[in-house]
């Protein structure tokens, strides 16, 4: 039986396996692209568990696996426990799948030399594993000024009550900022590569500051 809020998860946590080994450490959260409700997390492999550190000197493919939330038994602030082996864990779908995508202009020399052996690259498409109807949020994604192409921050954590966001916590451009709540109400999304802000500049001096030891009340 499962036993924690979406308000219990933050970027960063440690994410263990029911016998007890450690994965890697919560890398995204996808939601439901209308109502911002949590649908399902992703966890960035340590390179252990991976497989990456058995083989020095290779490559890694990939490294994000998505879980459903039905495979989460418990969570604290610093640790997310699955209800499922490694073994399950190891089984379970990659977050982004790869394939080749067509060449555009400009890309013909680079594909020509990597079919004979002299570098260059086969041109390839990323795509996410989650449903139309889904987004993610990452650590660290930029929150910009509506569609002005100026960056207000980047994103350092998120704040749910139950399944429902709250907002996420900004840490603003420049020096010796301090982290601040932005609230879901400012929020707009149109793809997974920003978040955007239905606010202004100056608007930015008013939000609340975000202190961890408040957040843990």
């Amino acid at each position: 039986m499962t036993s924690y809020l979406a308000a219990d998860f933050h970027f960063g946590a440690r994410v263990e396996t029911s016998d007890s080994k450690h994965v890697g450490s919560l890398h995204r959260l996808v939601v439901d692209r209308d109502g911002w409700d949590l649908k399902e997390i992703v966890v960035k492999e340590t390179e252990w568990f991976s497989g990456h550190l058995l083989s020095p000197g290779s490559g890694l493919l990939i490294d994000d696996v998505i879980v459903p939330l039905t495979a989460v038994a418990s969570v604290e602030h610093g640790t997310v426990r699955l209800a499922v082996t490694a073994a399950d864990v190891r089984l379970m779908p990659p977050y982004l799948v790869y394939g080749y995508a067509a060449a555009q202009p400009g890309d013909t020399l680079r594909v020509v030399a990597a079919q004979v052996g002299f570098g260059g690259y086969w041109p390839y498409s990323e795509t996410a594993r989650k449903s139309a109807g889904e987004l993610e949020i990452n650590q660290d994604e930029s929150v910009m000024l509506g569609h002005t192409g100026k960056r207000l921050g980047r994103v350092r954590d998120v704040l749910y009550d139950g399944r429902e966001l709250v907002g996420v916590v900004l840490h603003p451009e420049g020096w010796w900022q301090r982290d601040v709540v932005l609230q879901v109400r400012f929020l707009e999304r149109s793809d997974d590569l920003a978040l955007f802000a239905r606010l202004s500049e100056r608007d930015i001096e008013h939000l609340q500051p975000f202190l961890l030891s408040e957040s843990k009340e």
